[in-house]
Order: structure tokens, then sequence, then C-alpha cells
């Protein structure tokens, strides 16, 4: 995500008026306007997570949207953090989509979220957790945003059915080029996805989704040991740059995702009472570099080989969450991730593993605003020097002005 530093004056200065315009404006399409606001204090930094330690701002988003005409809708999403004391402004969301398109079909064009995986096309701000979970950090940067097209279907069927195909310029899913002589693709990234479902008689619902997404710039340069090179810190300022910059700290040519979501409420209404289980399993393919293809065998893998003896060229990971509302204003979640990944350092890779075992409890008097204690056990290998670790989370997130509804 492009990013621009600014003074906390200077940003709240446009906002203001911008909105004091928009209150004041007769067009027949006034937009919607929403403001995100989101703090927390955490005893700890997670790894490929935004939050730091200590009190901070965390993913605050002002957005808007209206019905164009008859033929578009469109919506602008803006984002605003703190990263080591720096005010950053990004742009996650800026997009048309057609409303009048014949035969279950619509188009979206602009900068938008991946329709791929279960939460990645849901903004941050509605998930049931303070960070997304390790293995969204790890492929998708958190949430994968691109400037691309997608066509959409929506089959006339009785189960639920609906399918896509998108094209994205694919800059932050692009693999590290450590001297920067690469020629990346332009179209970088394509993906296919599916989701069917269904109800379960008045009380319960289902949802199932497969996804392939192809990455042109996904595979590893070459690694070319120069005289003075210092490996250990180019690959960490690398990290340092996907840390902060949505970007996916671990790419392949190929990834798999398959994602499921069941949903229970008694009589079907979720106002008072409701269960939510999801899940989802992603396997990143084809990451290394074709010169590194030919030479498998490299020293100190002798675990992670496969039947032939080879180093095994994918990275994979996955999640299952629980959460269940049991009174109007109060909720309390339970999910458990893992993310298995291959490092390139030097002539070999080093495995890495991450698990982090999450427990939530949150209050929410109303549908605008949540305050959310969160406890996370993490364990991993080798993962970014990341040791056996205990973090809690004090979390508030409110909005302001108009609310859409939730996606499933």
């Amino acid at each position: 995500m492009k990013r621009f530093t600014l003074k906390p004056l200077a940003i709240l200065i446009p906002l203001f008026g911008f909105s004091a315009y928009a209150d004041d404006s007769n067009t027949l399409s006034n937009p919607a306007i929403s403001l995100v606001l989101d703090g927390y204090y955490q005893t700890a930094e997670r790894p490929l997570a935004e939050r730091e330690e200590g009190l901070g701002l965390g993913h605050t988003e002002l957005a808007l949207s209206a019905v164009i005409d008859d033929n578009f809708y469109g919506k602008l999403t803006t984002v605003l953090e703190v990263h080591e004391g720096e005010t950053e402004l990004g742009l996650e969301e800026a997009f048309i989509q057609t409303l009048s398109m014949p035969a279950g079909f619509s188009v979206r064009a602009g900068r938008f979220l991946s329709d791929v995986g279960y939460l990645n096309n849901q903004h941050i701000h509605t998930d049931a957790f303070v960070e997304r979970p390790a293995v969204y950090r790890a492929f998708l940067g958190s949430h994968y945003f691109d400037d691309g097209l997608r066509l959409n279907y929506v089959a006339p069927t009785d189960l639920y059915w609906t399918m896509g195909v998108e094209a994205f310029s694919g800059e932050s899913l692009r693999a590290e080029d450590e001297h920067g002589e690469r020629e990346y693709e332009e179209v970088g990234v394509y993906s296919l996805h599916t989701k069917f479902g269904g109800d379960i008689g008045t009380e319960a619902s289902w949802q199932v989704g497969l996804a392939w997404l192809r990455n042109e710039n996904g595979r590893l340069t070459a690694h070319e040991e120069e005289e003075g090179d210092d490996h250990d810190e180019h690959e960490e300022d690398a990290h340092e740059e996907h840390d902060h910059s949505h970007s996916a700290a671990y790419t392949g040519e190929n990834t798999y995702i398959a994602d499921f979501v069941y949903k229970w409420a008694p009589d079907g209404n979720y106002k008072y009472q409701h269960l939510t289980v999801s899940g989802e399993f992603f396997r990143v393919n084809d990451f290394m570099a074709h010169h590194e293809e030919e030479h498998h065998e490299e020293p100190g893998m002798e675990e992670d080989h496969d039947h032939e003896g080879h180093v095994n060229d994918y990275h994979q990971g996955w999640y299952v969450s629980s959460v269940y509302q049991f009174s109007p204003a109060w909720s309390a979640g339970v999910r458990y991730g893992q993310v298995d990944t291959l490092m390139a350092h030097e002539e070999h890779f080093d495995e890495q593993e991450l698990k982090e075992t999450e427990f939530t409890l949150a209050w929410h008097p109303s549908h605008f605003s949540s305050v959310r204690l969160q406890y996370v056990h993490q364990d991993g290998l080798n993962f970014d020097g990341i040791e056996d670790d205990n973090i809690v989370t004090l979390q508030y997130v409110t909005t302001l002005g108009a609310h859409g509804a939730h996606q499933f």
C-alpha cells in the first residue's frame, strides 16, 4: 500500500472540511461517510503484525460510498496508522462496481480487496480478533488489496453459488529481489475463486470456498553472494519493509486456499445469541528460484525432505476459530493457527514454524462500538527470532457515521 507520512493536524483539517462539504451537499446521491477508530494497549509485539508494544492506534479508516447512478456504485477507503511515531495515510479501496449487468454478472475495477479466502474481502475492524491469523499475515500481508479488475457471476440456483476471476498488478505479492535487477510482470497476479453455501433449517447456514491465486512474480530470485554483501542485513531490512507495507512475507507462484464457515442462531435471530465456526487452509507452492530447483539437496534440511529426498517447495498454514455471542452485549472466542515456512539463508533453507493460540472476550453494547480483551500464546521455531511468549491486548473499535451490514 502506498503511504504518505503526514502530521496529525494536516490530516484532520481536510477530513473535517470534507465532512462538512458532504453534509451540505444537495446532490441526488449523497455519499455515506463512516469513520472507524481503533486504539489499543499491547504487552508485546507479534510476528508479521503491525501493532507495536504499548499504547497505539491501529487500523483507523475513513470510508465514503455511494450509488453513482443506475449503473455504478463507488467506494473509497483510506486508512490511518501510526508506525514508529509517524502517522501514515494509505489508500485501501478506490473502486467502481457495476449494478445493472444482466444474467448475474458484475464487474469491479480500481483498488479493492481480493475475494480469495473467507476473511480477506472483509474489513479488519469487523474481525472478532485483534489481528488476522498468522497465515494471513504471512501469505497475504494481513489482507490482500490491489489495483485490478474482477468479473463475478452469481448462478441462478437454489444453492448459493458465486464464482469470479481477478487480475491485479500484484506489487504487494512480489518475491524479494535482493539486487534490484529483476523485471517484474506488470499484471502479476490472477485468481479464480468460487463460493457456495446454503441454509440448514431456520437456525443454521454454511458456506465453503475454494480459490487459486497465480503469482507470476512469486518465485525467489537466485541468490548470488557478492563481495561485501551482508545477507542478514538485507533480510532484516526486507522483513521490516514487509512488516509495515501490507506485503506478503512469503510468496510462491501458486497459492491454493480452502475455507469454510458455519453459523448458528436460535430461531435464526442473530441479535441475541449466535455461534460462528470458521477455518481456512493455505498452501503456497513453487517459491524457489528455478536455479535452486535443480539443486534440491540442501545441507541441514534432511528433516524436511519429501519421499524422493527433495526439499519441499511450498509453505503452508491454517487456522480454526469459534466465536460465541452468548448475550446481545458479550461474546467470547478461541482461535488456533499454525504456519510452516522455509526461509532462504545463503545456500540453504531454514525451517520456520509459528503457532498461535488466542482467546478473546468482547463487550459490544451496540453495533457501533466494542471493547476487546485478548490473550495470545505464541510459540515457534526460527520464526523471525520468535521466542515463546504470552501477549495481552486491550482494544477498542468504534464506528462514527453510516455503517453498512457485514458480509456473511
